[in-house]
């Protein structure tokens, strides 16, 4: 019976959030999310109504056993390098919390050891790796926007892939009336200078953590997040659902990103294949290439590897959501902005 109730009560919430997305436009429904976040951000910041400190340790080279004291549940690793040194603030783009992957942005909880993490460390594969999953993040938080309004954008789980595959990637499916829409050069070039536009802008991406309740309210307009927010809280160990937000765009995500949109340096998106029809509409896959600040390549290094970012990178199916139990467009529109 309870098992059956679970059920009902999902299916009951699908069909509620597909006659949310048809009465909301993709603008308002990302300014509803954004509203949510702030209001979830707002009640976990309450939670530490007075000042209790903590007892940060740092680690790393030329910082090792230096102590600072910090606010439980306020300050963060990106609080902490203001207490260092300009570069610390500027290079520092990932932490580790007592050996555990930790967003520059995300409040540390009681007494820890930090290390941060920079581009230019000795082994550098964490930070790279959350460096290329951040760059698929703002890849999609560029193709939510990309089309005209009344246009729906569903972004997919990002695929993980390695740095060495070449290419970041973010997979979508649009309205289905653009099923035949096949991107120009043009258009490429127009997604490459909205993801610069807001690299400029060094926007932070901000973490929260939250229960899968609230997520499933954040993302009550999409059936295939709700999707993921269930998935996503059945695999974390404390039952919480990751998210990010970086300027009006919230997002989930099942790994880390970096501190800010201003790490990346040469970006550019490279290419949008499509990869057929899927149980919720014609799939695509978007891929970009980028280096992060103060790695920048040769123009003739660069036009290498864009090379071999063109060509459709192969995910393996662990990197993918199950697919909603039914498909149904949101409201529609007809072409792309570019």
């Amino acid at each position: 019976m309870a098992v059956g109730r679970a059920v009902c009560q999902m299916l009951q919430r699908r069909l509620l959030s597909s006659a949310a997305a048809a009465r909301l436009s993709s603008a308002e429904v990302r300014s509803q999310c954004s509203s949510l976040f702030s209001k979830e951000q707002t009640r976990q910041r309450a939670l530490y109504p007075r000042t209790e400190k903590i007892e940060v340790t740092l680690q790393g080279p030329g910082l090792q056993g230096s102590l600072l004291i910090m606010n439980k549940g306020v300050s963060t690793p990106h609080s902490c390098t203001r207490h260092l040194s300009e570069w610390h603030v500027k290079s520092s783009a990932f932490a580790l919390v007592d050996g555990q992957p930790w967003h520059m942005h995300r409040p540390l909880t009681s007494s820890c050891d930090l290390t941060l993490l920079t581009f230019k460390d000795e082994a550098p594969q964490i930070v790279n790796q959350a460096y290329w999953r951040s760059c698929a993040a703002l890849l999609g938080q560029v193709l939510d926007g990309a089309f005209k309004d009344e246009y729906s954008v569903e972004l997919l789980k990002i695929p993980e892939v390695p740095v060495i595959t070449g290419a970041f990637c973010c997979d979508l499916v649009l309205d289905p009336r653009l099923d035949s829409w096949t991107p120009t050069e043009e258009n490429l070039r127009s997604l490459t200078r909205e993801a610069l536009q807001l690299i400029q802008k060094d926007l932070p991406w901000e973490p929260l953590e939250v229960s899968p309740s609230v997520a499933l309210e954040i993302f009550s307009h999409s059936r295939y997040k709700q999707e993921q927010v269930e998935e996503s809280a059945a695999q974390s160990q404390n039952g919480t659902v990751s998210l990010y937000r970086c300027g009006h765009h919230v997002m989930l995500s099942d790994g880390p990103l970096v501190t800010r949109t201003g790490m990346c340096s040469q970006y550019e998106v490279t290419a949008v294949h499509t990869l057929g029809e899927r149980a919720w509409g014609v799939q695509r896959r978007a891929q970009g290439l980028s280096l992060p600040v103060n790695l920048t390549a040769h123009h003739t290094i660069w036009r290498k590897l864009r090379q071999r970012a063109e060509r459709l990178v192969e995910v393996s199916s662990s990197s993918t959501v199950t697919p909603p139990l039914t498909h149904e467009a949101a409201p529609p529109s007809s072409s792309p902005q570019q």
